[in-house]
């Protein structure tokens, strides 16, 4: 049995799924507190018993790990909008680090020492080079990826002092929407651009800002690197059953290693809902980077992982979602 906190998140109940899947006879207990999760993306799934509990709760977590038999732990349990992160650091700290060491403090109580923590490229801050290895000097720039980091160092002293075995994946930026359309992407507020640009392309969304259009680019705007959700999910799965073997803690990007500018994402989801996105350009957002390209080539040796889905496949499952959304 796995325990997976957050899973009823985006990328958590994505993982959640792909897991039943591919283990179709294996189960899964669920942890969310529900504050961003949303229980219907967890519908048809008669092998996970979802559990509404904080990760804080420290002797509910020890019941937990107990009860089902938990063999290890896939770790999706956060707050994480960069600019609320930035006005309420406190709430951030206090959830995605004092949570974590909580959790990891129950697991150890429970000799559950086998983990997968879900990171960030924001533990980089501004990067000297592209693309970015996972050996790039670590030195976030806003308090949302500083919580990333110190939880990778909290279970890098797990691995060091406790025999543990930890994967901290870090992704850039997930998006996409499962296949059949009928989960994805759900927050409020929604702070995405492939959302937001397909927001206003249907009619149902502000004009979109584009946060600077003078910066070293080929096109002004900022470059990201986009990565589907359902390629996330698969890469979690592979790094779980690495920790079988697997001593002490890594750390490995996912990204496509393709960088998409904000322009040309506004130009793919123009083509693929064949309606215009409506955008201003406005001034830069304070610490954006113009570009953020991962080096995943660690991912592919290590887990034998490669992306399966591009830019278009990406947007098109985003629209199909978007279109008949239910939560």
């Amino acid at each position: 049995m796995i325990l997976v906190t957050g899973g009823a998140g985006y990328i958590g109940s994505q993982f959640v799924r792909h897991y039943t899947r591919e283990r179709p006879s294996a189960g899964v207990v669920v942890v969310d507190s529900l504050a961003e999760g949303h229980t219907e993306a967890l519908e048809g799934l008669s092998n996970v018993h979802l559990e509404k509990m904080d990760i804080a709760d420290f002797e509910g977590m020890k019941v937990l790990l107990s009860k089902y038999g938990v063999e290890a732990v896939v770790h999706f349990a956060a707050f994480c909008y960069v600019g609320e992160s930035e006005s309420n650091p406190t709430k951030y700290y206090k959830n995605n680090v004092s949570g974590s060491i909580n959790l990891f403090g129950a697991m150890e109580a429970c000799a559950v020492r086998k983990i997968v923590f879900s990171s960030s490229c924001a533990t980089y801050g501004l990067p000297v080079s592209v693309p970015i290895k996972e050996d790039h000097p670590q030195k976030p720039i806003n308090f949302y990826g500083k919580t990333k980091f110190l939880v990778e160092r909290i279970l890098d002293g797990f691995a060091q002092t406790s025999d543990w075995s930890a994967t901290s994946l870090r992704y850039f930026n997930a998006a996409g929407a499962d296949r059949s359309g009928m989960f994805g992407e759900s927050h409020a507020p929604e702070t995405h651009i492939i959302p937001l640009a397909l927001k206003n392309a249907r009619g149902t969304g502000e004009q979109l800002q584009v946060f600077g259009d003078d910066y070293e680019t080929p096109d002004g705007t900022c470059i990201r690197d986009y990565v589907h959700v359902e390629d996330l999910a698969a890469a979690h799965l592979l790094a779980l059953d690495k920790l079988a073997d697997q001593n002490g803690a890594r750390f490995l990007n996912l990204g496509t290693e393709y960088g998409a500018s904000v322009k040309e994402i506004i130009d793919v989801c123009e083509e693929i809902s064949g309606r215009k996105v409506n955008y201003k350009v406005v001034d830069r957002r304070a610490g954006d980077p113009p570009c953020l390209i991962a080096d995943a080539s660690e991912a592919e040796r290590y887990l034998g992982w490669k992306p399966r889905h591009d830019l278009k496949s990406i947007v098109r499952t985003a629209w199909t979602w978007e279109c008949q959304k239910r939560y």
